[in-house]
């Protein structure tokens, strides 16, 4: 095959802000990130749509916002996470014409795989990836094949800053790891209690930064010992920002501001710093240009960088119901300002959310609380009891968000700008963002059971009895040629002819063609959010030569 396309390879961090040295970071170690910034380009202004992980990977994966898809709670249906009597989380059904990325690209002849991570608020179909798993990797591909091949690191994860005691609540055994970040070094922002406590969680997420680091390393030599550097992109990003109180969950720049940096020899213009506007939910249509995939209509976002490049005005952000808290906090950024929308302003900041309030410095904000009775100035900003309706920060100049301007006169005009801008962007998008979830899980799941997928028919299309799925070879026998059908509206149809659980299994994108002699063709259908379809399978005869009449049957 001679490759003319680009390989694609996402290096996925967990709960990561910029805390590299190519952004600034004079305590970070993480020379191999800065060695890929300084071989391509790093956006300075590159954003999440939602500060936690499933939302935001959901438009990820589709291109498509989750308040428009019903993809925006975390986890859809699902309360609580320390609640195990509760059901399991309802996969969010995705409208019909919607297919997922790597699935796009897989039909158009790339070989895609994930390590390992999913987490979209829906199982990933079988038709989405060619591998999924630990060992999912693209030196699985046939010779000369275009590759996308997605790697996630999760040592970055919030609870990483957990101590050893509180994390073997879910990982029992955990140890103490010695610390290689000086706690007295880390710059904490205002609004965290500047206690041991909270020094030490943040040293703890910078050995893990450093960690990602060699795993990065890693990746990018194994693309090297391939010969593989000069006709690969790589897109290095977070799904959202680092795991600290007032960054992970909320619509802040902490929440939501994302490293991404991207190399591509030869077409990236090395050590460049771009400060264009990027939106997460902008990654996937940026493959799919630059792999020659016509972009699908549906898409919410657009090419940021190649031929199709799109200048974006502003980014938004959403939060919902995280775990056990509901709430509806809705924002829009533009290069400079931010203007967030509490829906809620009777809610305190701080709700009910246990997981959350596991880390060490939430913990020693109500301890300072409770000790010292309330606290004042910028370490307050959690721990009061309403919401103003409105917020707005002026980004440049206030970068932790602290100066509310929403009541300034000055500033009147450019609240004005932003609410209506975001008015519209809600009009158009936020479909499912007012929708009581109960009604819209029952919309999803009528009678809250999983709607099934189709089995798949088979059709040889050039047999004796066209349109059915039981085959007569003859005398005039032919090379066997079928085509797949499933009546599922929306659904995809995986085939193989492999047997056993580890079969390969392909994205049906055409009539197939099966090899000579007996071979048994199995398929399987499935639309997002649905549950897989029952396997179908029948075993077809081919003879090359005239031969008596004879009858194959469908097997199972």
């Amino acid at each position: 095959m001679n490759q003319t396309k680009p390989n694609i390879v996402w290096i996925t961090l967990e709960d990561t802000s910029p805390r590299f040295g190519c952004y600034g970071d004079v305590l970070a170690r993480t020379p191999n990130i800065d060695a890929l910034a300084g071989e391509g380009a790093l956006y300075w202004n590159a954003f999440a749509v939602a500060g936690v992980c499933a939302p935001s990977r959901s438009a990820v994966i589709t291109g498509m916002y989750p308040t428009a898809v019903g993809a925006h709670h975390m986890r859809t249906g699902h309360i609580s996470p320390f609640a195990p009597e509760l059901p399991t989380p309802y996969e969010t059904v995705l409208p019909p014409q919607v297919k997922l990325i790597p699935e796009q690209l897989r039909g158009n002849g790339y070989y895609c795989t994930n390590n390992w991570k999913t987490d979209y608020q829906f199982d990933a179909p079988i038709t989405a990836w060619d591998d999924n798993g630990r060992e999912a990797h693209w030196r699985g591909r046939e010779p000369g094949q275009p590759f996308f091949a997605v790697f996630n690191y999760d040592d970055t994860h919030e609870s990483g800053m957990w101590s050893a005691e509180t994390k073997s609540r879910f990982r029992p055994g955990t140890e103490e790891q010695p610390l290689v970040t000086d706690p007295d070094r880390v710059t904490l922002p205002p609004y965290l209690p500047d206690t041991p406590k909270t020094r030490i969680a943040l040293a703890k997420h910078y050995d893990h930064v450093a960690d990602a680091d060699d795993y990065v390393g890693k990746i990018l030599s194994q693309l090297k010992e391939d010969g593989l550097t000069d006709n690969t992109v790589v897109m290095l990003w977070s799904d959202h920002g680092e795991g600290l109180p007032r960054a992970k969950r909320w619509t802040y720049d902490a929440g939501i501001r994302v490293p991404l940096i991207v190399r591509w020899p030869g077409r990236v213009e090395a050590g460049a710093t771009n400060e264009r506007l990027v939106s997460l939910i902008d990654l996937g249509p940026t493959v799919l240009s630059l792999a020659g995939v016509p972009l699908p209509r549906y898409l919410h976002g657009a090419p940021f960088m190649g031929e199709k490049t799109e200048t974006r005005r502003y980014v938004f952000a959403t939060r919902d119901r995280y775990d056990e808290a509901y709430d509806k906090v809705r924002s829009i950024r533009d290069e400079r300002f931010k203007y967030i929308r509490n829906d809620y302003p009777e809610l305190p900041y701080l709700q009910w959310i246990p997981f959350s309030q596991l880390h060490p410095a939430f913990r020693e904000l109500w301890r300072l609380q409770l000790e010292e009775g309330p606290l004042e100035g910028d370490i307050s900003a959690l721990l009061r009891n309403r919401r103003p309706p409105e917020e707005l920060y002026d980004c440049a100049n206030d970068p932790h968000e602290l100066r509310n301007l929403a009541e300034e006169e000055a500033y009147r005009d450019i609240l004005n700008r932003m609410r209506q801008e975001l008015d519209d962007w809600c009009l158009e998008y936020d479909v499912w963002g007012v929708i009581p979830e109960e009604r819209m899980v029952e919309s999803m799941w009528p009678g809250r059971v999983q709607p099934s997928t189709a089995k798949p028919l088979f059709i040889p299309i050039n047999s004796r009895l066209p349109g059915v799925a039981v085959m007569t070879v003859g005398a005039f026998a032919e090379p066997t040629v079928v085509m797949l059908h499933a009546a599922t509206q929306g659904a995809s149809i995986a085939f193989t002819c492999e047997e056993g659980d580890a079969a390969k299994w392909k994205l049906y994108t055409g009539p197939v063609k099966l090899p000579e002699g007996q071979t048994k063709l199995r398929a399987k259908a499935v639309r997002i959010g649905y549950k897989e379809s029952e396997e179908a399978s029948a075993l077809f005869a081919y003879h090359p030569y005239p031969i008596q009449a004879s009858t194959v049957s469908e097997s199972e």
